[in-house]
């Protein structure tokens, strides 16, 4: 019975994350039917879903299993350059939907992989070992992008690291990868809509293994890794599962951002897009998922409304930044906050049995 309502619970917390996401995309689409935004805040539409997703992704790694990881924009670069490069190879011969889902599961794929590669010699290690070999990954990345050459003809894809014109490509071909400059004349094809379902695939697979046996043995091992071996969890294991399940999703998000973009340049993906993601889960709070949905949303759009503040707009990103840190870890706060709910819950409860009488 307990049990059961355990599940119960976890079952509604889920459909009222759903719901929030699924209430953001009707409101936003009768604001923009309504005329009401921007063109400058519907750019902001699709990056929004991305560091919703990256922030849901990482805090799987960060808050659910407890590893550092500074590495998410190395993930993420993998899968935008991967996910438009097919996206450039078959955009012509598929419907513009079909080649974003084909693009993001093999960006997303190729992610997971080297998350593999990396999870398995790391994660058998304690300590800080991920986030320096995660921090070195997504250098090493951005670098190795920064001076590959990719073409493609008739007689298939040429591949160089010195420059475009060794690629040897035939009258017919073209360059798809052109070193620092990156991958240029993408046709845009990601949406808001396109956004939201990935969110919310996201969504139901992060909270789903979260709520399982799985997801248990993951927490208990950020808990205590030592009883969680004593009791036969299999750690590495289950560390591989969520470092994987993290970097497909990193991967899938890049897709989703290159794809609205009409260049992608490893640049962009460099350690302060890391560090930013991370800031999204620090202050969501650590394993909290809509605290991470809420502050990936509210920190992104957030400059761009403060826009009209010209010089002073950065000072006061900073100063709310600073803000939303204590309000969600000062623990004077945090036992204010448990004091109002309590109040609230007594509240209720007294209006309950005044109702009965």
């Amino acid at each position: 019975m307990q049990a059961l309502k355990k599940m119960d619970r976890s079952f509604r917390s889920n459909l009222i994350t759903y719901g929030m996401v699924l209430l953001a995309w009707l409101l936003v689409g009768l604001a923009s039917s309504a005329g009401l935004l921007s063109n400058s805040l519907q750019g902001q539409l699709v990056p929004i879903c991305t560091y919703v997703v990256l922030a849901v992704s990482l805090n799987l790694t960060v808050g659910i299993l407890g590893e550092l990881s500074l590495g998410h924009a190395g993930f993420m670069s993998v899968g935008a350059f991967f996910g438009s490069v097919l996206w450039l190879c078959i955009g012509g011969s598929v419907p513009g939907w079909i080649g974003l889902v084909l693009s993001m599961l093999l960006g997303g794929m190729v992610a997971g992989l080297f998350g593999l590669l990396i999870g398995i010699p790391v994660l058998r290690l304690q300590g800080d070992y991920l986030a320096i070999v995660t921090l070195a990954f997504g250098e090493i990345i951005k670098n190795i992008f920064n001076a590959v050459y990719l073409g493609i003809d008739s007689r298939g894809l040429h591949f160089s690291m010195s420059d475009s014109a060794s690629l040897g490509l035939g009258a017919d071909g073209k360059v798809l990868i052109n070193g620092a400059i990156g991958i240029t004349g993408i046709t845009k094809v990601s949406s808001f809509t396109a956004g939201i379902f990935l969110v919310l695939i996201t969504l139901f697979v992060v909270l789903n293994l979260i709520h399982s046996r799985a997801g248990r043995a993951i927490m208990s091992i950020r808990d205590n890794r030592i009883a969680a071996e004593a009791t036969g969890i299999n750690v590495t294991k289950y560390k591989l599962m969520a470092f994987i399940t993290s970097a497909v999703f990193a991967g899938m998000a890049g897709v989703l951002y290159a794809l609205n973009m009409s260049t992608v340049v490893a640049k962009k993906f460099d350690y302060n897009t890391s560090i930013l993601v991370l800031v999204f889960v620090v202050l969501g709070g650590m394993g909290n998922i809509r605290g991470s949905i809420v502050a990936a949303a509210a920190l992104t759009v957030l400059p761009e409304l403060l826009r009209a503040m010209a010089d002073y707009r950065m000072l006061i990103y900073a100063v709310l930044l600073i803000f939303m840190m204590i309000f969600n870890q000062s623990p004077q706060m945090l036992a204010a906050r448990e004091r109002l709910l309590g109040f609230i819950r007594r509240g209720k409860r007294l209006a309950g049995k005044k109702g009965e009488v």
